[in-house]
């Protein structure tokens, strides 16, 4: 089940990265949904993820 919820955040992150302010709405929930070792994989998705979005960078720092 948590496997499942990783995916649908990163499927509902991809979906709204249209809106950095919704982007990072989304971000927040998740984080207070998924596991700590879960949060470190969507750390290092997010990285690769916005590396070419500059500007959803400033939703970042709620991940540091």
């Amino acid at each position: 089940m948590a496997r499942a919820m990783f995916e649908y955040t990163k499927t509902v992150l991809k979906k709204v990265s249209f809106n950095s302010d919704l982007f990072c709405k989304e971000l927040e929930k998740a984080l207070n949904r998924l596991l700590p070792f879960e949060i470190k994989e969507l750390t290092i998705w997010l990285r690769k993820y916005t590396s070419n979005k500059p500007e959803l960078y400033s939703c970042l720092r709620l991940v540091e």
